[in-house]
């Protein structure tokens, strides 16, 4: 009965719009009129709102992801402009003492271990043997060597940063490194005992080893005590390495050819102090 009665239902409306009874129903009786022209003007009012939502939401997807595009371009820019103006400093601060040498800029990629913040890797080519200085505001900051096939920075502070020092106006010799008793110091080590040197006087590199140039500043002597053997001096670095991103490293070009041929000539001297030996 009740499949009959729907059959029924679905005939007379295919009939009315064959016949065209909506129409005749909407001429005769404004009733059916209005009834039809309030439910067509829902239904384009009803689905012009859910088309509207339906955008709506694509464009809040779209200006999300575009918003986090922008976020990550931010980052991307800060850090970019960051490194531009670290690299200006850097760049117009730079003392060149020789017109023939070799300037290299060293960015700091991570730190080699991480509670220890003064050896770091470097982004360099690595040199064989080779020890360079590092320098940050026209200050000596550490040195820099191969470590399995890399190259590491070896930051004031660290244990195994050493090179040689020029203690007051007289120059007395000194060899510079880590102080025991604290991180912000350095201590001076192998100071002759017959020097005179003072509380205030200036620390230079003093370029006998070759890693850096004579004259870079150092720090100022703020202790010295004497032992039977030699001096120490205690001092107050100049250079603020543990802060840096970006170092410089100098080469005198005639350095570079003073070290091969004082390589050569000291491997022909052990050969010749090892023949007389064998005879």
């Amino acid at each position: 009965m009740k499949r009959f009665l729907f059959l029924l239902l679905i005939v007379f409306a295919g009939l009315s719009y064959l016949f065209e009874l909506d129409e005749f129903l909407a001429k005769h009786f404004k009733v059916f009129g209005n009834l039809k022209e309030s439910y067509i003007n829902t239904y384009i009012s009803v689905s012009q709102k859910v088309a509207n939502h339906f955008e709506h939401e694509r464009l809040i997807r779209d200006l999300q992801n575009e918003n986090l595009e922008l976020k990550e371009y931010k980052v991307l820019y800060n850090t970019t402009v960051s490194t531009i103006d670290d690299l200006k400093n850097l760049l117009e601060n730079i003392e060149i003492p020789e017109i023939n040498s070799k300037i290299e800029v060293i960015r700091v990629l991570s730190y080699v271990h991480f509670d220890d913040f003064t050896s770091v890797w470097l982004d360099k080519v690595p040199t064989d043997n080779k020890i360079l200085g590092l320098i940050s505001d026209n200050y000596a900051a550490g040195i820099s060597m191969t470590k399995n096939g890399k190259s590491i920075g070896l930051l004031n502070g660290n244990k195994d940063c050493t090179y040689a020092v020029f203690i007051g106006n007289e120059k007395n010799p000194g060899i510079a490194t880590s102080n025991d008793e604290s991180s912000d110091l350095l201590s001076v080590k192998f100071i002759p005992v017959w020097a005179d040197i003072n509380i205030g006087d200036e620390v230079i590199t003093s370029g006998m080893d070759n890693i850096f140039y004579e004259g870079l500043r150092v720090g100022k002597v703020v202790e010295i005590k004497d032992f039977p053997e030699m001096k120490i001096a205690t001092i107050k670095p100049y250079a603020k390495p543990l802060k840096k991103r970006f170092f410089y490293t100098y080469e005198a070009n005639s350095n570079i050819e003073n070290q091969e041929n004082s390589t050569l000539e000291n491997l022909e001297e052990l050969k010749i102090i090892e023949n007389k030996e064998q005879k």
